[in-house]
């Protein structure tokens, strides 16, 4: 560390996060090894909360506003330092800025094929993808269980993890919900809708909530929509006349391949 950084972070008297990444969940605001000062201001803009963090546990949470930091406003900070008569200063501390706006458009997909039972198809491989929304709902539980000692926190550090518990959710939903493979473009917002409560609980110990998920598209393999197709026709048509309809073709087709 140079004189030049020594100096300023020895005269930090705002403490504050200029977001610059879109994608940035949480930064760590830098301190250059040095201390926070009694009456430094803290500014929170919308759309961030400010976590302090003393001795590896986390203390007080601040919401958008400016903030004088003191005894008075730093109440279980003061507790872990042990401030029996007031604010001492300086203090170290970590303050992390944690970002509340919805990540939204996230994509998730089945890289493989995930089979379901139906009624009518019996096994079927189905592809399936989709989009989601997540944001912070329980900030401290975020600190504790994800960001560590990390100085920032992208949101794809998470969204590889969350992909993988939509996935692996996907296949529970089609289970419990009983619908036909047939039916399935019908019910998409059903589906969106228990796999979000699915991904809620499982996310809720990381402190972070999905807010909106979507099932853009369920999909079958092409001889499986092949299959279907011919049970469509011979419903249609009726199945004797459709053999008789099938053997013409052939026929047709054959006759043809001879004649060239």
């Amino acid at each position: 560390m140079g004189i030049l950084d020594k100096l300023k972070g020895e005269f930090i008297d705002i403490v504050e996060w200029i977001e610059n990444a879109p994608d940035i969940l949480v930064w760590r605001f830098p301190r250059y090894q040095n201390e926070i000062k009694n009456g430094a201001k803290l500014i929170v803009r919308e759309g961030q909360l400010a976590v302090f963090v003393a001795n590896g546990k986390v203390a007080d949470v601040f919401f958008p506003g400016m903030y004088e930091l003191k005894t008075e406003n730093l109440p279980i900070l003061s507790t872990i330092l042990g401030w029996k008569y007031g604010f001492h200063s300086p203090f170290k501390a970590e303050v992390y800025f944690i970002s509340t706006r919805c990540f939204v458009n996230l994509k998730w997909g089945t890289r493989n094929p995930v089979i379901v039972r139906d009624a009518a198809l019996s096994m079927v491989r189905i592809r399936a993808f989709g989009s989601y929304v997540i944001k912070v709902q329980e900030p401290r539980a975020l600190i504790r269980e994800l960001i560590g000692t990390q100085g920032m926190f992208s949101v794809e550090t998470i969204a590889e993890q969350i992909r993988n518990l939509v996935v692996s959710s996907f296949a529970d939903v089609l289970g419990e919900a009983k619908i036909p493979v047939l039916d399935l473009a019908a019910h998409y917002d059903e589906i969106s809708q228990r796999l979000q409560t699915k991904i809620s609980d499982a996310v809720k110990s990381y402190g972070l909530i999905c807010a909106q998920m979507k099932v853009e598209n369920i999909s079958l393999p092409e001889e499986t929509e092949r299959a279907i197709d011919k049970r469509a026709a011979m419903s249609a048509v009726g199945e004797s006349d459709f053999s008789r309809f099938q053997a013409a073709m052939a026929a047709e087709a054959a006759a043809k391949n001879s004649g060239e």
